[in-house]
């Protein structure tokens, strides 16, 4: 039986975590803190409970310096429920700022409130979506469906990679190409927000940075587009402006911690921006399920219904050991981390074009979910590969099941040392054979 030691693990997700964190979080999970009790036992309302949500709240904001006007949620639904609850959450605070515009300007005829802001639905509702790979994707398709109801034509895909590069997802393309809904200032009405998944698990794309066209537009609310991204395979990896969205959310089996916490970062002046469920429903828009609730789940600090405590402290405990080990410079250190490792793997891939042939483009390369094809597809080579990978106690290398190929998952747990004992199979594995 292999120790922890003799495997070097690389799967997208449950993906690893540092071994400190399971060597506490077993004690942990028998008796926390000499309570006698285990952390998967505990009431989510006890004093107890309270008291981990704040300290992992603390933790990531001190990571992510996060402004004192966000709100940290812990929700269920992974990434995905998420993809629910954006369309849910933000079409209500689009719709609630059509009715108070129509109240002001209606003098309070009910009807007349209603008529416009039915038409504004119809005519003007708009959800941009830029889509880089196969989550962004599934999360327009999502927005398309639960809108479907009301009609059709209510997502703006503003960019689909696959279009600039043979109808696969291997870049994030020029943004002059992006076809954005325009703002009040380019005469438009603008959209109910813009969504991008920053990096794409499955596809190995990444964004370098923050979209130049999502900045800021100016002075007239009118004109801001609020920003929505899934962060859930590059969450807590490198330095993020959180001032620059309106929500920030990602599944925590990635970088976090373990499955069942979704944590979403919202600016809080979108909590108070909802209209009477009452009035949705005349409008002919649904209303955020309680679970999906943004407003209900901070009001009730997370624990609207039962929270998984273990999973909250574990993904505390994983913030708290970054802010150990990188003190002042926080989510930079581990930036630099996650790149040297990036680099070593990129490196021999593009030393040896022969054999291994990177998926994505330069420019969009992941440095989290590196993915890559050994002698152009060639399936028994790749076989070949993650074969003897498992021999060498290189584990979960092989590509997502939709796309195939090789996926080489390099997240903030994955030692430096694992990742050098990648480097030598790659490198082995590009020798030609003897004669």
């Amino acid at each position: 039986m292999p120790s922890r030691e003799e495997i070097a693990y690389f799967g997208a997700g449950p993906a690893p975590l540092p071994t400190s964190v399971l060597t506490t979080g077993a004690q942990a999970f028998l008796n926390y803190d000499n309570t006698g009790l285990s952390l998967a036992e505990v009431s989510h309302r006890s004093p107890l409970a309270t008291k981990i949500l704040a300290d992992t709240k603390a933790a990531l904001t001190s990571l992510l310096d996060i402004p004192d006007s966000y709100e940290i949620l812990f929700m269920h639904g992974g990434g995905t429920g998420e993809f629910s609850a954006v369309v849910f959450n933000l079409v209500a605070v689009w719709v609630e700022q059509k009715r108070k515009r129509a109240e002001e300007e209606c003098g309070g005829d009910e009807e007349k409130v209603l008529e416009r802001v039915r038409r504004q639905i119809r005519e003007e509702l708009r959800l941009d979506y830029l889509v880089t790979g196969s989550w962004s994707l599934k999360a327009s398709q999502e927005a398309a469906n639960l809108l479907e109801p009301l009609g059709k034509g209510f997502v703006n895909v503003a960019m689909d990679s696959r279009q600039e590069s043979e109808g696969k997802f291997r870049t994030v393309p020029d943004e002059s190409t992006w076809k954005l809904t325009p703002t009040k200032k380019d005469g438009g009405k603008g959209s109910a927000f813009v969504y991008y998944c920053d990096n794409e698990t499955v596809d190995g794309v990444e964004f370098p940075s923050f979209p130049k066209s999502l900045e800021s537009q100016g002075q007239d609310p009118e004109d801001e587009r609020l920003i929505v991204a899934d962060m859930s395979s590059n969450f807590i990896s490198r330095p993020v402006d959180v001032s620059k969205y309106a929500v920030i959310f990602g599944g925590a089996q990635k970088n976090v911690g373990i499955t069942d916490t979704t944590i979403v970062i919202i600016r809080k002046s979108l909590l108070s921006s909802y209209p009477p469920a009452s009035f949705l429903h005349a409008v002919g828009v649904w209303s955020p399920p309680a679970i999906f609730n943004w407003p209900v789940i901070a009001k009730n600090n997370s624990l609207y219904n039962t929270l998984p405590i273990f999973s909250i402290w574990t993904a505390g405990e994983v913030m708290r050991t970054l802010l150990s080990a990188y003190g002042s410079r926080k989510i930079s250190g581990q930036a630099d981390v996650s790149g040297e490792k990036a680099k070593i793997i990129y490196d021999i891939l593009d030393a040896n074009p022969e054999v291994y042939q990177v998926v994505p483009e330069k420019s969009a390369r992941s440095r989290m979910n590196i993915c890559f094809r050994i002698y152009g597809g060639d399936a028994a080579k790749e076989k070949e590969f993650l074969e003897g990978a498992e021999k060498r106690g290189l584990q979960g290398i092989k590509g997502h099941r939709s796309v195939g190929g090789l996926r080489v998952s390099n997240y903030n747990a994955v030692p430096v040392e694992n990742v050098k004992k990648l480097a030598i199979w790659l490198v082995d594995f590009a020798q030609p054979p003897m004669t």
